[in-house]
């Protein structure tokens, strides 16, 4: 065969590393124990990926993957070095914060009379599908701080909706 239609002759495709959720600048790395124990699983999970690889000779992309996967770990190191584990229990439990369960409900607009629960947590940990929404996001932003009873307006892309801190748990 020509070695004008072999691989090497291919031209290599940018690596794609994907990013980790946004952490703004000057923002603490806040995490549960849950979090925290999230993200050093990932990282056992990358490091043994990285000894897998380097064990690989085999595997014709082993240096490329060597090198997003090197790159994923520097990351990842860095939010773990960087995290603060919050234990919501010595904060305010009548307050929202960070790690409650908060059940909100819905006072205005389309949705109104419905409720929705989720867990405050940090960056790495956000989930929304599964209940869990990052200290950072809008609707966490527009509630923190606020007891049972108090509201809050949160603008969305159908307009603003006024909200009820309707239960906070640990």
């Amino acid at each position: 065969m020509s070695k004008a239609f072999t691989r090497d002759d291919a031209p290599e495709a940018p690596l794609v590393i994907p990013p980790r959720a946004p952490l703004p600048p000057g923002t603490p790395n806040y995490v549960t124990a849950r979090g925290m124990a999230l993200l050093r699983a990932e990282l056992t999970e990358l490091e043994a990926e990285r000894a897998r690889l380097n064990g690989d000779e085999r595997d014709p992309d082993r240096a490329r993957k060597l090198v997003v996967t090197d790159a994923r770990l520097a990351d990842l190191a860095a939010r773990v070095a960087t995290a603060h584990v919050v234990d919501p229990r010595g904060q305010p439990r009548d307050r929202v914060r960070f790690g409650a369960t908060v059940t909100l409900r819905t006072l205005s607009g389309a949705s109104a009379g419905e409720e929705r629960r989720f867990v405050i947590v940090g960056v790495d940990e956000a989930a929304p599908a599964d209940g869990r929404v990052a200290f950072l996001a809008p609707i966490a932003r527009a509630i923190m701080g606020l007891h049972v009873g108090d509201t809050a307006t949160l603008r969305t892309a159908e307009g603003e909706q006024l909200l009820e801190v309707a239960a906070i748990e640990d």
